[in-house]
């Protein structure tokens, strides 16, 4: 008798050609890891988005994977970083590269596999205010459904009493503390500093926009702006629970629009 073979993973550069073929269909749903490379004060490593940005991904598929045809795509790392571009190891696309590029992966997605719809989990920020508008151009222009997670603002935690969180912070380094505890200078974490008015007034300010960073002295200590010192694994284990558990509805919601009648990347995507 032949020996059985094991159940192909969910990671489509571990399948091969014949497999990706057969088992990718134009319903399943594409999760792409979107990171940056940039600093994250003296106890997080560089690749922190990424690191999050898969392991969320991936705790995503092996949950829902099965329910909702999931299948994870390798991930972007170098994202827009200008904030952090006074540190040293700080890789940075400008605006155009990183909207060309992203316009490329998708193009090539689209030849290359039936699937439509697009699930994009971004681990880092300052990507998010350009995503927002070019998600109208992969729809519009490729025919994707396409909807992006931030995962800090998905996951329903307490947050009443926490010091403001921006980056390196709490969540950041309790996440990094459940996902990768390895790569967590736990010793050079730093307790919050900064003054909360300046925080407020140029960073959380809906009303005004500034061009912030992370070597403003008003903001950050050490290129950190939050708690880093208040972090821990099991804090970051409940963030990633309630992120995994949120998902579903995005899902949910995602494969919903793919059967909007009204909704033009729907249309196309069927």
């Amino acid at each position: 008798m032949a020996p059985s073979l094991p159940a192909p993973s969910r990671k489509l550069i571990e399948l091969t050609s014949a497999e990706s073929a057969r088992l990718i269909t134009e319903t399943s749903i594409l999760c792409l890891p979107l990171g940056s490379i940039e600093q994250h004060g003296p106890h997080l490593p560089l690749n922190t988005d990424v690191v999050i940005a898969e392991g969320l991904t991936r705790e995503i598929v092996a949950h829902w994977g099965e329910e909702f045809d999931l299948w994870q795509l390798p991930a972007v790392p170098v994202g827009l970083a200008r904030e952090h571009d006074w540190a040293a190891g700080t890789l940075s696309l400008s605006i155009t590269g990183f909207v060309a590029h992203l316009r490329e992966l998708a193009g090539t997605l689209v030849r290359a596999l039936p699937a439509r719809n697009l699930l994009i989990l971004n681990g880092h920020g300052g990507n998010r205010g350009v995503l927002e508008t070019l998600l109208l151009e992969l729809a519009g222009d490729f025919g994707l459904n396409v909807c992006v997670i931030h995962p800090f603002d998905l996951a329903k935690i307490d947050r009443s009493f926490a010091a403001p969180d921006v980056h390196g912070g709490q969540h950041e380094t309790s996440v990094m503390l459940a996902l990768a505890p390895d790569l967590v200078r736990r010793e050079l974490a730093a307790e919050f500093d900064r003054k909360r008015d300046a925080i407020r007034a140029l960073i959380f300010d809906r009303g005004t926009s500034w061009p912030w960073r992370t070597d403003d002295p008003r903001l950050a200590r050490d290129g950190v702006i939050g708690d880093a010192a208040a972090a821990s694994a099991e804090l970051g284990a409940a963030i990633i629970k309630s992120v995994v558990e949120e998902a579903r509805a995005v899902l949910v919601r995602l494969r919903e629009s793919a059967r909007h009648p009204d909704s033009d990347a729907g249309a196309r995507s069927r």
